[in-house]
């Protein structure tokens, strides 16, 4: 059953900008004061930090509801567009179509309208919001450009699942920098092979160009797969995709990333130069088991190295002891993996052991929405900004024919989520482009318009009844601008729409 916060519950909210940690100090010093005797790796001002920029945006978006309740109360009150307008714009920092608004006398409110252009409107103003501030920076990229030179390493390519609680799966479980990590999303963490394998050869190629081939520099492109399962009810809140079994989610990684490898051996001869990883989170407590490859690239689904259980362990450790304890693990667990693989994975354990402590700190251990949660569905290239929990389900395609199995799974989950209790399911459909190429905005947008007209098609008994609306967006994600509203389903008041 799905669970909002208990902020969602109230229209007496905190009402801080969108997106702003707040006071620093006192949310450092409420954090340190909770997790007294946390785990010495944890990095307490990084907890800090993320729990109150997640709390910020979900809140964002869980007010709407609360707020369309109160609008439906009053909706046949002679001042009715008024009174809306205030509590809107009081309550959500926007106001509300006037068109939508004014019909309400004559006609019941459009509520599934209504909502999905709040939805749409506070995309809209998290996305710039995040564009313009990088809420989410880490406090040094150096760091992580020096750990990927020890472990020899000089690319980090991971493919989670395209469930919503795996959208934080970078920055908060793992612990990297989304700006230096390539992450696309697929149902079932099952990506599509040569979309892959074209950006390895990108990666390769440019590297070849500035005299860093791998041949010379004698590093490696790291390629993971993130699955998922649940240590709660794991046979109904496990992959979706793979019927919450989860042998079957694992076994379809190692799949994948075993046709990835043979198709570059295949065509580049140098699948050597390629290291693989199998991850799998656990959505409940967000701790992780890494399937470690031996010195063959093999990996075996039967062992794995648990962060919950080092978690554990080396709880009552100073600092550089349990980081000890936990490389002797990694070397116990893969005796035969290269070195510097195994340190990179030993980094991820250590890193995740700050996510394990940020959920027992303040969710007691486990999430209250174990199961799906998310706000909207994500359709295209892009939504890099997403770097948090249960708000977005994300279907990465080109084209409605090679991810429709992606869409159709989001719907599913919206179906129970919205559809079922009279709200519609926000779709925002988005392809970045790098604005350096000539004709690439267009393209994009054409893009945005064939995936509108294809969902369209796809659920047309959702579409006519409002049960679907939809918001095309663009991005340059080669500058520092904003999102860039092509079109949508609900008029987006204030907005100016690009043709």
């Amino acid at each position: 059953m799905l669970q909002r916060s208990k902020s969602a519950q109230s229209s007496k909210l905190n009402r801080a900008p969108l997106g702003r940690p707040g006071a620093r100090a006192s949310v450092v010093s409420a954090v340190v004061e909770k997790q007294r005797g946390i785990h010495a790796i944890t990095d307490v001002q990084d907890n800090a930090q993320l729990i109150s920029y997640e709390r910020s945006v979900k809140d964002s978006f869980d007010r709407i509801e609360p707020v369309l309740r109160q609008l439906v109360a009053i909706q046949f009150e002679i001042d009715f567009a008024s009174q809306a307008q205030e509590i809107a714009d009081r309550e959500l920092g926007f106001e509300l179509p006037f068109d939508l608004l004014n019909a309400a006398w004559t006609n019941q409110l459009d509520i599934k309208a209504l909502y999905a252009y709040c939805v749409f409107e506070t995309y809209r103003r998290f996305c710039d919001h995040s564009i313009a501030t990088s809420p989410l920076a880490m406090h040094s990229d150096s760091d992580f450009d020096e750990l990927l030179e020890e472990c020899g390493l000089h690319a980090v390519d991971l493919t989670p699942c395209a469930d919503g609680r795996l959208a934080h799966v970078i920055r908060s479980v793992l612990r990297l920098p989304p700006n230096k990590v390539r992450r696309k999303s697929y149902a079932g963490a099952v990506f599509d092979i040569d979309d892959n394998v074209q950006k390895w050869t990108e990666v390769e190629l440019l590297r070849e160009r500035a005299g860093l081939s791998t041949s010379i520099s004698g590093s490696r492109y790291l390629k993971g797969v993130v699955y998922h399962f649940s240590t709660i009810d794991g046979q109904c809140e496990g992959c979706a995709a793979h019927g919450s079994k989860d042998d079957q989610a694992a076994l379809a990684g190692r799949d994948a990333l075993y046709a990835f490898r043979e198709a570059i051996e295949h065509t580049h001869c140098c699948g050597a130069s390629v290291d693989l990883l199998l991850i799998g989170v656990d959505t409940a407590t967000d701790s992780i088991r890494v399937h470690v490859p031996d010195e063959n690239g093999d990996i075996s689904l039967d062992s794995h190295l648990s962060s919950i259980e080092l978690f554990e362990q080396t709880q009552n450790e100073p600092r550089d002891r349990a980081r000890e304890q936990i490389q002797q693990a990694v070397a116990r667990e893969c005796p035969t993996t290269r070195s510097g693989l195994k340190r990179f994975v030993g980094a991820l354990i250590e890193n995740n052991l700050s996510q394990i402590e940020l959920v027992k700190a303040e969710f007691d251990g486990t999430y209250a929405d174990i199961g799906h949660a998310e706000r909207f569905i994500g359709v295209g290239v892009g939504f890099e900004e997403i770097q948090i929990r249960n708000l977005m389900y994300f279907a990465y395609l080109k084209t409605i024919e090679e991810g429709a199995s992606d869409i159709d799974v989001g719907l599913k989950i919206f179906k129970s989520l919205n559809i079922s209790r009279g709200l519609p399911a926000p779709i925002i459909v988005r392809f970045d482009y790098h604005g350096s190429i000539p004709g690439a905005r267009e393209r994009a947008m054409n893009r945005c318009q064939q995936i509108t007209e294809a969902t369209i098609k796809r659920f047309p008994q959702h579409a006519d009844g409002g049960s679907i609306h939809i918001l095309k967006v663009v991005r340059d994600c080669q500058s520092e601008s904003p999102i860039e509203i092509i079109d949508s389903s609900v008029p987006m008041t204030g907005i100016e729409r690009k043709a």
